[in-house]
């Protein structure tokens, strides 16, 4: 009977170790319908790199509908199966997306929550100043490829915009300038633009992952990067002080966390360093009173961005012309006096012929 009892016991054993694995496998979705699971160890420009066990496959991104970690499992339910998880030992940059769609321009992840520290080493490059002739304030990329979100009012009726990205250095931050900046999007209503920097050229940019606004919880942590009144990446932090704070039919994301000119169109990141909002509004003289543009309506604003695209013809999308110098000499110019005299001549001319 002992020895039955220890059958039973080690196949428990040995199925729990089988089980495990299934936990933390990584689940890749084919075009095709087909699915498959393992470890991806690399996900590189054409291709991602799967350990099946058995052997590495490498599998065409262009036949990969979708793919997800599931190794970036939420804390409470690792420790619902049994998984010892340290938060603290995570490192966000070193996670990777756990949704990617093909056209889509922004990236979505199941990160685990973390310190402020950790989580500003991991995304603040990503955060950029957006400057134009009227002034200036904050935006974050979406993707490698240059795209980034800031609020409508920061470029509102300009064409001429530059973009600051601070790259870490040896010894800090190197400051790299985009002077070649596409508008391609813009909604008004609802306080948002989406840019490009077309002149990146080698740069490498970091971006960042959006979050679920539905996810959020009022006493939530959250902090946020940009650059209030021209003082470049300063972080402030607070809790979520309501979730759906409404203003002219419209929800947004309530704060403690100082917002000040400078800051609007930067984000704000939940303990995950995932976007959950973009700050556009904040009382300088009520300190603890910052707003924020729940994600979900950048996600929006993204996904159907066809139905926003800028056009500088369009008397809706609005933008202006800067009025020249004024003349400091009244005088009349000296081709206004040439002119002058040439039409006397031709007029005394007609007059002699007649």
């Amino acid at each position: 009977m002992k020895a039955y009892g220890a059958i039973i016991l080690i196949f428990l054993a040995v199925c729990g170790l089988c089980m495990v694995p299934d936990l933390l496998a990584d689940t890749i979705v084919l075009k095709g319908g087909q699915s498959l699971t393992g470890d991806i160890l690399a996900v590189k420009e054409t291709l991602v790199y799967v350990d099946i066990g058995v052997d590495i496959l490498k599998i065409p991104k262009e036949e990969i509908l979708e793919y997800e970690y599931t190794e970036a499992l939420e804390a409470e339910d690792a420790r619902a199966s049994g998984l010892e998880v340290n938060d603290l030992d995570v490192k966000i940059s070193e996670l990777q997306p756990a949704m990617g769609e093909a056209g889509r321009l922004y990236k979505t992840a199941n990160l685990k929550k973390t310190t402020i520290e950790k989580c500003v080493d991991a995304v603040s490059e990503a955060v950029v100043k957006v400057s134009s002739p009227s002034g200036m304030g904050s935006g974050f990329f979406l993707n490698e490829e240059g795209y980034l979100i800031t609020n409508y009012h920061v470029i509102e009726k300009e064409t001429k915009i530059e973009v600051t990205l601070f790259q870490k250095a040896k010894n800090g931050f190197e400051k790299k300038e985009f002077k070649k900046v596409k508008i391609e999007a813009i909604n008004p209503f609802v306080d948002l633009a989406l840019l490009k920097v077309e002149d990146l050229g080698d740069t490498q940019v970091k971006f960042v992952y959006l979050g679920d606004a539905e996810r959020i919880k009022v006493g939530e942590e959250v902090f946020a990067i940009g650059n209030p009144l021209g003082l470049e990446r300063t972080v402030t932090d607070g809790v979520i002080s309501t979730r759906n704070r409404a203003f002219e039919g419209l929800i947004y994301i309530q704060t403690n966390a100082d917002i000040n000119p400078g800051n609007s169109g930067g984000p704000l990141f939940n303990l995950a360093g995932e976007v959950v909002g973009v700050t556009n509004m904040g009382y300088i003289f009520f300190g603890g009173l910052g707003f924020a543009i729940p994600v979900d309506y950048v996600k929006h604003f993204v996904e159907n961005r066809d139905a926003f695209l800028y056009d500088k013809d369009n008397p809706n999308s609005g933008f202006r012309y800067l009025q020249p110098a004024r003349r400091r000499n009244k005088a009349e110019p000296k081709f206004l006096k040439k002119s002058i005299v040439v039409n006397e001549m031709a007029d005394e001319q007609l007059n002699a012929n007649d």
